[in-house]
């Protein structure tokens, strides 16, 4: 298995890689089609999205259905197409219900004349049917997690009726999920976890560009008073419960920012220490990041960019050892791990915390931060598309700059 994020430190230069493409696939450069699972808010795979259009500005988008107001200026600056499922009544809001007919909806699409199709897979993606001599690069965020390894805890919160359907339909849907795994010329993944899960789901190598994050946005504080801190979503694999558990025997400072299904019951459990705002303006959360003791991030993730944001932000993490967490966290270096999503387990890792934190080395974190930058993510894929198009690179170093909140 080839791990581009660690053998490609340096990028190609944009203007050499358009060049390369005009020279190969004519004067206008190849036709580029994204297939994005759905375009229903901005979180961690949007912010791929962003990157992928970055790098090819000319591209369409193609999606099962699409949210125009809750998406960025960069999203909805290009042309967006969705399946029949936009059609279907009360798709926007209850898309995941026809899950069943995405991949009908996916093979309908009419990709002609595209030179170059990068499918974005999280939910279906990959499913859709490229020209014969496109070259189709999927960049796969997980494998569906409820068709695979996450199918149990889903079919436990289910109701009574889809309980009873998911069995039969999920067993047809894993047949199409490992068969369309097939249409890709090649598959990324953004985690080694999630190329050791595509290998088990799909039967399928994939090399590794970790996603991009924009290191550059965060920076150190002069001063660091702030509480513990944590950031996410209040869903149950996020383990909110885990840290508010925690911190009620504990008694230390902790900072919760967050909602989801889950915020009522952990609003419930909080103690006087523990603060709980449903949101933050990014300039909110640089500083929370930068002031915090250390993040606490007890989720397994199929990546994770909170910690580098932390990292990034010149602070350690606390996380679980599991997951992409193993990948973006360098054990007493850049935070430390603890070994079960248990009270006690992480109550151990926040004690010895207290006693490392003297240790403990900003420039180290930051330095970490930097493998994630946007550019890194940039040559894996570029190098990537060149090799599916048989196109050569021209490399140059890069670098990201250190900046200070307040």
């Amino acid at each position: 298995m080839r791990f581009f994020a660690g053998a490609l430190p340096r990028i190609v230069a944009f203007d050499d890689y358009l060049q390369g493409q005009d020279m190969a696939l004519g004067a206008k450069g190849p036709r580029v089609a994204i297939i994005h699972y759905w375009l229903v808010g901005m979180r961690g795979g949007e912010r791929v999205l962003e990157r992928l259009l970055r790098l090819y500005p000319g591209a369409d988008i193609f999606t099962h259905v699409v949210r125009p107001d809750r998406l960025s200026d960069t999203i909805r600056a290009h042309r967006i197409q969705t399946t029949f499922i936009a059609k279907l009544p009360g798709a926007q809001r209850f898309y995941q219900h026809y899950l069943p007919l995405m991949p009908m909806a996916l093979e309908a699409l009419d990709l002609r004349g595209y030179d170059l199709v990068i499918s974005s897979e999280a939910g279906p993606a990959k499913g859709v049917i490229a020209p014969p001599d496109a070259f189709h690069l999927c960049y796969c965020h997980s494998p569906m997690r409820y068709l695979w390894d996450h199918f149990h805890d889903y079919h436990a919160r289910a109701g009574w009726l889809t309980k009873r359907v998911m069995p039969s339909m999920f067993h047809r849907l894993r047949q199409w999920d490992a068969i369309s795994a097939q249409r890709p010329d090649r598959v990324l993944a953004n985690s080694a976890f999630i190329a050791r899960r595509i290998r088990k789901s799909w039967g399928r190598d994939a090399a590794v560009v970790h996603p991009p994050i924009d290191v550059a946005r965060f920076g150190l504080s002069d001063t660091v008073d702030g509480p513990y801190l944590w950031v996410g979503q209040m869903t149950p694999y996020k383990r909110a419960d885990l840290v508010v558990d925690a911190f009620a025997r504990l008694g230390l400072p902790l900072l919760m920012v967050g909602t989801g299904e889950m915020a009522a019951d952990v609003a419930r459990r909080a103690t006087p220490n523990v603060t709980i705002v449903p949101r933050l303006d990014f300039a909110a959360l640089t500083r929370a990041y930068a002031q915090c003791r250390a993040l606490i991030f007890p989720a397994e993730e199929d990546f994770g960019m909170i910690p580098v944001e932390a990292n990034a932000s010149g602070r350690p993490v606390i996380a679980y050892a599991g997951g992409g967490a193993r990948e973006t966290v360098i054990d007493g270096e850049t935070g430390l791990f603890f070994d079960e999503q248990s009270v006690e387990s992480l109550i151990d890792a926040v004690e010895r915390c207290e006693a490392w934190l003297s240790d403990f080395s900003p420039a180290a974190a930051l330095a970490n931060a930097r493998r994630f930058a946007p550019e890194v993510f940039d040559a894996g894929i570029r190098a990537a598309v060149a090799q599916g198009l048989g196109l050569e690179t021209d490399l140059r170093d890069v670098s990201t700059p250190i900046r200070r909140i307040g």
